[in-house]
């Protein structure tokens, strides 16, 4: 008992001292509260879908960012490791029989292997020669899903597999403890020395070689990181679907990844993550909104259009950064964050500016 006492503490102390110092990180708190309590203000089966299909699609958004955002690896084809995993999950699921818990794991390794085969041959690619080649690929994959319809499904996909869950909620918290969970390691991996690395790669790749980093190595590295990631997210979609189909190969689908993600703000994991839980439940509250004046054109892109022209004209950083910066200022002395209204840095008393 004594034990516990003395966890609960020193958690308390830990809250007290590194959480509850800095606004963005009390934002963080209430956020995983808020996901955490939802299903206990309501079990509405579209409300929980929405939330469902928004969680999938921000480990996916925290994928490209992994990749494209850290590493500078801009991927225009981002789509092909989440229709490879959902296809690879299905198959595994209807001809094997396997359950979600196993198909799942071995469709990400699926997307792993597809980021190697991609990343070998964009490795000496840079800027928009390496976007254009990546953007080929899933338009590749595409055709060969209508090429044998036999094992694919065609136009029409595969279709029945077997739940996630045997409830909406239960499907509701495996989601998001897994969009909790992954976007934490992928955050935790970006503030490691491979994050580092792989900033250094971003801003000067010929300068990380001549330091004796292996460059080729840690590109490689970040295309399969970033494909084990949107392979879960393709895992759980096609099971929460029950379908794996072309959809999860589109063009379109890769583009809104790098609306959501730079809507939220590049190079921070946690910008895609709010990008998408702003902008999918945004669209969702709109396309209900409008379907109540069908005298009305179809405005609801228009309008989605706009809002994120404005967030990069008056926020080229994204709006979680901006709104970060709002709130906290970095110490010129030391670099570690402090709330705004602060004279003095938390940790060396300098003087803020």
């Amino acid at each position: 008992m004594r034990m516990v006492v003395a966890y609960i503490r020193r958690v308390f102390k830990i809250l007290r001292a590194e959480v509850l110092v800095l606004p963005s990180r009390v934002a963080v708190l209430v956020f995983i509260a808020a996901v955490l309590a939802l299903p206990l203000v309501t079990q509405d089966y579209y409300i929980l879908r929405i939330m469902i299909l928004t969680s999938i699609f921000a480990i996916l958004a925290a994928s490209w960012d992994l990749l494209s955002g850290f590493t500078g690896q801009m991927n225009f084809g981002h789509a092909l490791f989440f229709g490879v995993a959902a296809y690879v999950t299905a198959l595994l699921n209807l001809r094997l029989g396997l359950p979600p818990y196993f198909s799942i794991p071995l469709g990400a390794m699926g997307a792993v292997l597809a980021g190697l085969i991609i990343g070998i041959p964009c490795l000496r690619l840079k800027g928009s020669y390496l976007a254009l080649t990546t953007l080929a690929f899933p338009i590749i994959l595409m055709g060969l899903v209508f090429a044998f319809p036999g094992i694919t499904g065609g136009e029409l996909g595969l279709s029945g597999l077997k739940k996630l869950t045997g409830s909406r909620v239960a499907d509701y918290y495996v989601t998001n403890v897994l969009m909790l969970v992954l976007g934490g390691i992928m955050w935790k991996i970006t503030d490691s020395n491979t994050g580092i690395i792989l900033h250094a790669i971003r801003e000067d790749e010929v300068a990380a070689r001549a330091a004796g980093i292996n460059t080729t190595r840690y590109k490689l590295l970040a295309f399969c990181l970033s494909g084990f990631f949107a392979g879960i997210a393709g895992g759980l979609y096609a099971h929460f679907m029950r379908l794996a189909g072309p959809s999860t190969l589109e063009v379109g689908l890769s583009f809104q990844v790098i609306i959501w993600s730079v809507f939220g703000g590049m190079v921070s994991i946690y910008g895609p993550i709010a990008g998408v839980f702003i902008l999918n439940p945004f669209m969702e509250v709109l396309r209900i909104f409008l379907d109540n004046f069908p005298s009305l054109p179809e405005m609801r892109m228009f309008i989605f259009a706009a809002l994120v022209l404005l967030t990069l004209r008056f926020m080229p950083e994204g709006l979680i950064p901006w709104l970060r910066d709002k709130v906290e200022s970095e110490c010129p002395r030391c670099k570690v964050r402090n709330v705004f209204f602060r004279r003095s840095c938390r940790i060396c008393n300098a003087e803020m500016t």
